[in-house]
């Protein structure tokens, strides 16, 4: 075998120009493949994360009517639906999947957080508990976070993200101020941020609008034991945990809805808690993307045909310009088998090196295509395995016919060709 090699790349070699030019062919299929694999993978780690978030694992959950979720802000809490308690909130951390949970309560209000004449208008109200900031991934950026007596004592102070504290204070200090939510004044003791510094990445319409509703009017947030002076009392939660890792996200979410749902006694069975199953809808939107890109895919494999028939050519070529070196080894007993390897070693030789270099290429290409088209790459090594042996068997299943005809060659009339 190893001699066989040696003699590939001596033939190789000594047709610098022919070798390269037959696996063109190889060298462009592989490479458009893999250019294309790295850009669907790059994509698809692109929707993962512009849906999944920074990388906290945050799944939220959230009570349901139906196919919506149950407005707080327009109806009463139905009977049936407890409060969260605390030994429920155990039992959800101890999922395996879940690394640690939180409560809290949410408004989306107009008119309702002021600072003299500044209104924050469509901002969310939160009111959290001491683990919310954590599960999210937030932290403090200005002033200091809630203490335990903040809790207890149902103080009334407030932590601002950076849109809600410019859009009330217009980029003064907002430290120590009051502002007025729902009437009542709450003193402004932190501003928080996420820790990653996360920002989708907006390629269209769609995508800046599905995150501008998110992102415009900013956040609020006060103690959860203050809540019910600006609400209501016995009003349930909502439940946000963060996953073990991102792939974790699905069966947490689920499984702590199951574990809320138990605690139901509620006749209208359309209520329910429902986890938010990020990584479906990331799974629906690569499904439509990578559904697009394997037909590029197969365009590109046709490539690879078209370098096949060539090498298979070129190897036609070669056993006829050695059909008198064939028939001096066949007469010095060379046997079949021994003048079939040679062949078929030399051909998978060749294309061997075409996928090699079709993969440099294919890499180099994914590059440049993420430069002009400011799309992610992710190079997928099971891809380049895969491109490698793939070539390399298109060299065999072509170079049979060659090796055959060469291994099937009369001594005699070998070596009587001119």
């Amino acid at each position: 075998m190893l001699e066989n090699i040696r003699l590939s790349f001596q033939g190789i070699w000594a047709h610098k120009l022919r070798s390269i030019l037959t696996m063109l062919g190889i060298i462009i299929g592989i490479g458009s493949i893999i250019a294309i694999v790295s850009t669907i993978k790059g994509t698809n780690e692109q929707i993962k994360q512009n849906l999944v978030g920074s990388g906290n694992n945050a799944v939220n959950i959230q009570l349901y009517q139906g196919d919506w979720p149950f407005e707080m802000a327009y109806q009463s809490p139905p009977d049936g639906v407890p409060v969260i308690s605390s030994e429920v909130l155990e039992e959800v951390q101890a999922l395996s999947e879940v690394t640690t949970a939180s409560l809290y309560y949410t408004r989306n209000e107009y008119d309702a957080v002021f600072n003299g004449s500044q209104s924050l208008n469509g901002g969310n109200i939160l009111g959290i508990d001491k683990h919310y900031l954590d599960v999210y991934g937030y932290q403090i950026t200005m002033g200091r976070g809630f203490t335990e007596k903040d809790f207890t004592g149902s103080r009334k102070v407030a932590l601002l993200d950076k849109i809600a504290a410019s859009n009330l204070f217009q980029g003064e200090d907002s430290i120590g101020k009051t502002i007025e939510i729902k009437g009542e004044p709450f003193t402004v003791i932190g501003l928080v941020a996420q820790k990653a510094g996360f920002e989708p990445v907006i390629n269209s319409l769609e995508d800046y609008e599905r995150y501008a509703a998110s992102y415009s009017s900013g956040m609020v947030c006060v103690p959860d034991s203050i809540w019910p002076i600006l609400y209501r009392y016995d009003e349930p939660q909502n439940l946000v945990v963060q996953a073990v890792t991102t792939d974790d996200m699905t069966a947490a979410g689920e499984k702590s809805a199951d574990i809320l749902n138990s605690y139901l006694t509620v006749s209208d069975e359309t209520i329910r808690y429902k986890g938010q199953d990020l990584l479906e809808q990331a799974a629906k939107l690569q499904e439509l993307s990578a559904s697009t890109n394997r037909q590029l895919i197969w365009i590109a494999s046709i490539s690879l045909l078209v370098g096949g028939i060539g090498v298979m050519n070129i190897m036609l070529v070669s056993v006829t310009e050695r059909t008198r070196e064939i028939g001096l080894k066949k007469a010095l007993g060379a046997r079949k088998t021994r003048i079939l390897g040679q062949f078929l070693t030399e051909a998978a030789v060749l294309t061997g090196m075409g996928g090699i270099l079709g993969i440099g290429g294919g890499i180099g290409l994914a590059y440049v295509i993420s430069s002009l088209s400011q799309a992610p790459v992710a190079i997928s090594i099971p891809a380049i395995v895969i491109a490698v042996v793939f070539s390399t068997l298109i060299g065999i299943i072509f170079g049979i016919i060659p090796s055959v005809k060469a291994a099937n060659l009369n001594p005699i009339d070998a070596l009587r060709h001119e």
